[in-house]
């Protein structure tokens, strides 16, 4: 394990940077409800990508994945609630325009709190996580050197935190862009539709999704 780290590192590194949907969800969390939301938002899908770690350890992603009945119930969860968010930012985003300047601002989906548990829930019910984790970290893993479990929690903490600190920085990046919007309502609004519109996507992308193997 100790000679593979580097190009383990490497190798985490890399998929960390790569836009993928996890990075598309923090930036579309962002963009509908500020920075704080999407920091929280990146803090909780990495104690989603936990969960899957862990279980992963124990086996149990695997019997997930060897289950289609398992693996369509986690698929159809998770693309629904990415679904039902998005329809819920639009949603909010156009009764903020309808109610006008005059109106208190409100938080599109309820505040950091509220945007790390979705978070947290997002990456849990995401199937292509397990698959990931069950695909990448078993190829570092070094059997002879024993305690195989504790080497899959490690390899799949420093793949969580790589993770958690590019969707981190998608987040700051993201909210400097909302920020300078901010003077422009119309512009906001847009945003956060769009967002809103980001999320429905990655929720229909997850609900066509097939099971490895």
């Amino acid at each position: 394990m100790t000679e593979a780290l580097p190009l383990f590192l490497a190798a985490a590194l890399l998929l960390a940077i790569t836009p993928g949907p996890g990075l598309f969800y923090v930036a579309a969390r962002t963009l509908a409800g500020g920075r704080a939301e999407g920091i929280a938002s990146s803090l909780g899908t990495g104690l989603g990508g936990m969960a899957h770690v862990l279980a992963g350890s124990l086996g149990v992603s695997a019997l997930v994945l060897a289950s289609a009945e398992l693996f369509n119930a986690l698929k159809w969860a998770g693309a629904l609630y990415l679904v039902w968010l998005g329809w819920r930012t639009i949603r909010t985003a156009r009764a903020e325009a309808l109610a006008g300047p005059v109106a208190p601002p409100m938080p599109p989906l309820g505040g950091p709190r509220r945007a790390f548990r979705e978070g947290v829930v997002v990456e849990a019910l995401n199937p292509k996580t397990a698959a990931f984790f069950l695909a990448f970290l078993p190829q570092f893993v070094d059997p002879a050197a024993g305690h195989a479990g504790l080497q899959f929690v490690v390899l799949g903490t420093v793949s969580v935190l790589l993770n958690t600190l590019a969707d981190v920085a998608v987040a700051l990046a993201a909210g400097r862009l909302r920020q300078g919007a901010a003077a422009r309502p119309t512009l906001v609004r847009r945003l956060r539709e769009a967002s809103g519109g980001a999320m429905i996507a990655l929720g229909l992308g997850l609900a066509v999704a097939k099971r490895p193997g």
